[in-house]
């Protein structure tokens, strides 16, 4: 059996429906009740609270490990879940760090999230390191102010990042998860182009049929809205990649291919497949701002 932590969220839920294909076992893990795919196991548990993980683990082989924005702040005890899984007889960890560890190493929450990977490293299970770049799905911020004022914000609007699609980091946890081939490896996840705030937002404009005006907010502007869902910390890392992406930043990674064996998707396909939320007319609004 198969415990997706973070299972309501842009990488969690391709991952379990991914899995459930595939004739696995699921247990599904987020903190509120949420439908699952037939025959994927729901259990309502928050990491920051590790115990409440335990009645998931019962049978588990191999753990998918997201940490949520709570979990990046100065206090957190992360490492504590990999205790956990390897107490409770968990054989395999694929953990979703962060590009910004290699890339941003003395950034605080990277150096936290060093942390945990070195945790696991030491932890004698089987495990799988990713470390996407910025998320394609970050563009579901503005599903909103696209919906009802035509319009989409962010800083640094003509700086860009090869930014990666969620449904590529699950299909290449999904690949770590049920094989020994990727044990040991660090995979560093990207799209395959730079794209700019600016450009993602004439993308958007394009597949709805009708114009999206792009607003360029200030950092300060930016931040403070970052920090109603994450640590004031993580926002500043991640706005410190966003407004001067480094060399490595800007690379584009090969390891998508090298794992799925398929070009990675970009993010005209994921606007196709996700056009509906920021469509006013389509009925379908739901939005998901986390990984």
């Amino acid at each position: 059996m198969i415990v997706v932590t973070g299972a309501t969220g842009n990488v969690g839920r391709p991952l379990t429906r991914a899995l459930a294909e595939a004739g696995e076992r699921v247990t599904a893990v987020s903190r509120h009740a949420a439908v699952m795919p037939d025959g994927v196991t729901h259990v309502a548990a928050d990491l920051a609270e590790p115990s409440t993980l335990v009645p998931a683990l019962d049978g588990a082989k191999a753990l998918f490990l997201l940490l949520s924005g709570d979990l990046h702040a100065p206090d957190a005890r992360p490492t504590d879940i990999i205790d956990l899984a390897a107490a409770h007889g968990v054989r395999r960890v694929v953990l979703l760090s962060s590009q910004g560890v290699a890339t941003r190493p003395l950034g605080r929450t990277r150096i936290a999230m060093r942390g945990v990977e070195d945790a696991l490293r030491r932890s004698g299970l089987d495990w799988a390191v990713l470390r996407p770049g910025g998320f394609a799905s970050n563009a579901l911020a503005w599903a909103e102010s696209v919906r009802t004022q035509g319009t989409a914000a962010a800083p640094f609007g003509d700086v860009g990042v090869p930014v990666v699609d969620p449904t590529d980091i699950a299909e290449v946890a999904a690949a770590c998860l049920r094989g020994d081939r990727h044990t040991g490896e660090i995979y560093e996840l990207t799209g395959p182009e730079v794209i700019t705030p600016r450009e993602q937002t004439a993308a958007i404009a394009a597949a709805l049929g009708s114009p999206v005006r792009f607003h360029e907010l200030t950092r300060e502007e930016a931040k403070a809205g970052m920090t109603q869902f994450v640590p004031p910390e993580l926002a500043d890392d991640t706005l410190d990649i966003i407004a001067a992406p480094n060399p490595a930043e800007l690379r584009i990674s090969p390891d998508v291919e090298r794992v799925l064996g398929r070009a990675p998707h970009s993010f005209e396909s994921w606007v196709a497949r996700n056009i509906a939320a920021f469509d006013a007319g389509s009925g379908n609004h739901e939005g998901h701002g986390q990984p």
